[in-house]
This record gives structure tokens, sequence and C-alpha cells, in this order.
């Protein structure tokens, strides 16, 4: 009895605690909406054969988050386009004649793929982050970036692939 006491003790204080809204609590999959808060947790980083498969359906938009003097000593993946990191959440929020004008490309939509990339892969997961959080809910984390990607197509050169 005193088991039975107990948990019915333990359920009520949950209930307090949390409300109807406790299973909720219990998996991702119930979430809905703005999950800015979760979204990184349920959004898997890209491979690097998935991101070349990407880039040759051409189904994607890779944003290259490091800063241009980076880019011009290191080189960058081959169709990315630069928008760094400081300026992501602004770029995302432009009207398009002016992300057209700045970034020479079409802005984006909230229902494109996007894929964030850098140098390697903790700038790129903040640039997904704010993508994210502003509703472009496509948004992917190439995490090898530029370091892993520059070893791979050296390695395929070399190899004559």
């Amino acid at each position: 009895m005193a088991t039975c006491r107990g948990g019915l003790l333990l359920r009520g204080a949950r209930r307090a605690a949390f409300g109807p809204a406790e299973p909720a609590l219990w998996g991702l999959n119930s979430i809905k909406g703005n999950c800015h808060n979760f979204c990184t947790a349920v959004h898997k980083d890209v491979t690097y054969e998935e991101l070349k498969n990407l880039l040759n359906s051409k189904k994607i938009m890779l944003i290259d988050v490091r800063n241009a003097s980076e880019i011009l000593e290191n080189g960058k993946i081959p169709g990315s386009i630069n928008i760094p990191l400081k300026e992501v959440g602004e770029a995302l929020q432009m009207n398009p004649e002016d992300f057209r004008e700045k970034y020479n490309e079409i802005k984006p939509s909230k229902s494109d793929h996007l894929m964030f990339s850098c140098g390697a892969g903790m700038r790129s997961k903040k640039a997904l982050d704010i993508a994210l959080s502003l509703g472009f809910t496509k948004s992917q984390n190439y995490a090898g970036g530029w370091k892993e990607w520059s070893t791979y197509e050296h390695t395929e050169k070399k190899q004559g692939n």
C-alpha cells in the first residue's frame, strides 16, 4: 500500500511540475513548431559523400561561413557561396534584391535545402542553429568542413578519380 501511495505522490508531483504536456518531454518526435532548442538534436550532420552527391544534384545551397581571407588562403568547396558567420542571421533576413546584390546569388527561401560548412564544423554548427531559429527547416551541417573536403579531394585527384 505504501508503494502505491508513493507512486501516486510521484505521479502527482510530476503532473504538478509538467502538467498535461509531460508526454511531449519524453521524446523529440512529439515536438512541433519552432524547435530552436532541439533542432540540432534532430538534424544529422552530412558526410563528405552525401555532400558530394547533393552538390552534383544541384538541390542545395552550400554556404561557407568562414571569413573571406580564409577562403582566399585555403580555397573553397566548388559551388559554395561565402557568407561569414557574423553575417548569416542578417543575410537570411535580407530582401531578395539586397541579398543578390551583396552575395551575387538568389536568396534562399525557407523551404530551400541549405548546407553550412566552415573550416572544421564549429562555425557551421552555429550557422545551422541561426538558420533553424529563423525557420529554414531544411538546413544541415557539413561538420567535416574544408579540412575534410580538401583531404578527400586531394586523395581522389592523386588516385585519378
